[in-house]
């Protein structure tokens, strides 16, 4: 080691400018966030009034708390945003886990909120007419790619994946696929739809989950807010 190494290592080293930024947790617009609201009076967190405002433009939001903010972003991307480090919390769907299977999430708690399926669906009337098993190949229509194509390789079916990101119900009736594989919560659409459930792949509640790199460099700040949370469960 050089003298200059040295000391430097001597030196005493200022604070830490990240341990005193904001904690930003992502949380998903739309129903789920709606759904927080409970969770969140018991976590003791209260947000800028505008969070549940669907015309706000703002997209960072602060609390009470002057150590955490909350960033409103679609709900697919709130996984992204945390493996990302972007944000060091969220609160995300187990189907958005499924389907990306970030090795830098960690997902300490289900919330028990926004519970939901992912479910394959096909026209009513060719519903259970055949035995999935016995196909080679099937032509599904789904925002889960690798959720379907995971679910019909166990069965050693190759599924071709038509890419939709909304409006899965119209692909049998417009001969895009023969079914669709998408998050269900009540049936209605699909009804309303001619279409029929035909299988449950996974049930599906929203969870809170970690950046593991924010957990080991500020561990006392992200482990505090896992403790409100699961002390807010337990309420």
């Amino acid at each position: 080691m050089t003298v200059q190494a040295s000391v430097a290592a001597l030196e005493p080293k200022g604070p830490d400018p990240d341990a005193a930024a904001p904690i930003v947790m992502a949380v998903p617009k739309g129903r789920i966030l709606k759904e927080c609201g409970t969770l969140f009076a018991r976590a003791g967190i209260v947000a800028a009034a505008d969070l549940l405002d669907e015309d706000s433009r703002r997209l960072r939001f602060p609390t009470d708390d002057p150590t955490l903010d909350l960033v409103r972003v679609r709900p697919f991307d709130v996984a992204t945003f945390v493996a990302f480090g972007g944000a060091a919390l969220g609160i995300c769907g187990a189907d958005v886990l499924m389907e990306f299977d970030y090795p830098e999430i960690y997902a300490p708690l289900d919330l028990g909120i926004g519970a939901c399926r992912i479910a394959v669906a096909e026209p009513r009337e060719t519903a259970g007419s055949d035995d999935p098993r016995t196909w080679s190949r099937v032509r599904v229509a789904t925002k889960y790619p690798a959720i379907a194509r995971r679910h019909y390789a166990a069965r050693g079916v190759q599924a071709e994946i038509v890419h939709l990101n909304g409006a899965m119900e119209l692909a049998p009736s417009l001969g895009l696929a023969r079914l669709i594989v998408d998050l269900v919560a009540t049936g209605a659409t699909l009804a309303a739809n001619g279409l029929a459930e035909t299988e449950v792949i996974a049930h599906v509640t929203s969870r809170l989950i970690v950046n593991r790199t924010a957990l080991k460099t500020r561990p006392e700040a992200i482990g505090g807010w896992i403790a409100r949370f699961r002390a807010a469960l337990a309420a």
